[in-house]
């Protein structure tokens, strides 16, 4: 299904910038937008696998990070001398 909204150039450029700040283009934002806004409700209702598919989705072009290595996250490699 497609709509069509019409936005002022401010709003356009507002959310062209939050899009931005994402990394993913302006229609993909929108939509991610309007998934979390009706997502909720629809929750309830839906099977874990459907939902497990949702969140993959919501997912998909998010950058591949490791976890950090347990000697990274010691106390004493973050506070050093420090204590």
């Amino acid at each position: 299904m497609s709509v069509n909204i019409e936005l002022t150039p401010e709003m356009e450029a507002a959310l062209a910038t939050q899009a931005a700040a994402q990394g993913i283009a302006l229609p993909d934002y929108l939509r991610q937008l309007l998934e979390n806004r009706t997502m909720p409700a629809l929750r309830k209702t839906l099977s874990p696998e459907i939902r497990a598919a949702y969140w993959r989705e919501s997912v998909r072009g998010l950058p591949d990070t490791r976890p950090l290595a347990d000697d990274a996250i010691t106390r004493e490699s973050i506070y050093g001398s420090r204590g």
